[in-house]
Formats: structure tokens, sequence, C-alpha cells
């Protein structure tokens, strides 16, 4: 790609990192809706626009959500903490008023609904980094959603899907490696990596991981990989997003 221009969106995309130690500044309130409104300038199937976000303010419900995290305390320090849900219950309202009837909880309405609250939590993400902020997804409150759903006063119809610390950086981390793109994009039809291709990834993400200029460690791509997917299976997910009326069907 060193014979293309980049475009600054694009040159922004590329140093992307997660940040989760930040200055002790607010963000001033007309940015961070600005930042809302670029959230919502992302794709939304059939213009559903079926996402919701809660600002987090207070320090008590932060806690207990840091808690239900897994204790990361980078969500009681940000400067903001976001938190993104699918939500089908506006969409259920113009059903009713429609008469088309009740949403039903058909796995293919929770589905848009994720997809839409994921591309417009990107959008909000890369419209902070866009102007000097940092921030980092906590996909941890899915260990415990009744608890964050409980603090949050989520009603049926509404589910949280991850959160998001936003702040300005106090640190300046080092970007991963990302999979080399032959391993990403397939011609025409699947293909499966060669081995070799996974290894040679593998020792690049090792080499990462020791050289980086904090919280060094002895490991690769696809030990933290099998960790983190064993590690969180999370085999509550199907039962509480059927409680809030997703994928009953």
């Amino acid at each position: 790609m060193s014979h293309i221009a980049l475009s600054p969106v694009i040159k922004q995309q590329m140093t992307h990192r997660s940040i989760r130690q930040y200055q002790d500044e607010p963000i001033a309130p007309d940015l961070l809706e600005t930042l809302i409104r670029a959230g919502q300038a992302a794709a939304t199937s059939s213009f559903i626009q079926a996402y919701s976000v809660v600002r987090v303010t207070r320090p008590e419900t932060r806690s207990a959500i840091a808690v239900a995290a897994g204790g990361q305390q980078w969500i009681e320090q940000a400067a903001e903490f976001l938190v993104f849900c699918a939500d089908l219950r506006r969409i259920n309202d113009a059903c009713r008023r429609s008469d088309a009837g009740e949403i039903e909880g058909w796995s293919e309405h929770g589905i848009a609904a994720i997809v839409d609250v994921a591309l417009m939590a990107q959008n909000v993400l890369l419209a902070a980094e866009s102007v000097g902020l940092g921030g980092v997804f906590i996909g941890g409150i899915r260990n415990d959603p009744r608890a964050v759903a409980d603090q949050l006063r989520l009603p049926n119809l509404v589910a949280p899907v991850f959160g998001m610390c936003l702040g300005w950086p106090a640190t300046s981390p080092e970007v991963k490696p990302r999979m080399p793109v032959n391993l990403i994009l397939h011609q025409d039809t699947y293909r499966d990596p060669e081995p070799d291709e996974l290894a040679d990834y593998d020792a690049t993400m090792a080499d990462y991981y020791r050289r980086r200029s904090t919280n060094t460690r002895t490991s690769d791509w696809s030990a933290v990989t099998a960790q983190a997917m064993q590690g969180k299976k999370r085999e509550h997910m199907l039962a509480f997003l059927r409680e809030q009326g997703l994928f009953r069907r």
C-alpha cells in the first residue's frame, strides 16, 4: 500500500489503539453530542436505527458496572462511560402505530439491532479518535448483563451489548499488528489458512507482546485468542436476550 495516497480517515483508522488510561479532563458536552451524531450517521438496516446509548455519570453506577465487568477500573476513571444497547423498543412502537402487530422476538430482528449498534459505536469511536480522544470497548458488561440492565433500568426489547470508555489519553500504546489481508480477504470462495500462515502471524504477535512498552508477555495470537474465546463463553447470554425480548424465535 506504500504507493497509495491514504486519506486522513484511513490513516486515523490504521492508528487505532485501545486506551485505558486517561487525563483528568472532561469532554465538553457539545463534543460528546457531536460524537453521538457522528455515530448516528452510520449505516443502519432499513433505517430502523435500532440502538440507544446510555451515558453513565453516577459514580455508584459506574462502580457497580465495573464490578460486573470483572473489575475494569477504567470504567470508573474515564471522562465518559457509555453503554451501547440494541434497542427494538421504538421499532415495536412504530409497528403498533402502523397496525403491523407487536415484535415477537425473531432472531433476525435481534441480529439487525446488534449490527446497528455495533456500526453506530464504531463511528462514535472513530470520530472521537479523530479529535484526539481515546477509548476502549467494554465487552465485559456481558459478564453480568442482568446487573447492568438493572442498574440502567433497561426495559423489555432493550439489551446492553457493550460499553465504551472515552477520555483524553494519558498513554500512547503501540498499534497491535493486524492479520495479513490475505488471511481476511477471500477470492470468490472461502479458503482456510495454511498452517504456516497462522504460525507466521503468531510469531509477529509474539514479537509484539515481547517488545511493547508496557504489559509485556510471552504469548502469541493463538494462545491469547483461545484463552479469550474459551474463557468467555457467557452461557447466560441467550437466556438473557430472550428475557429482554430478543432472540425468542
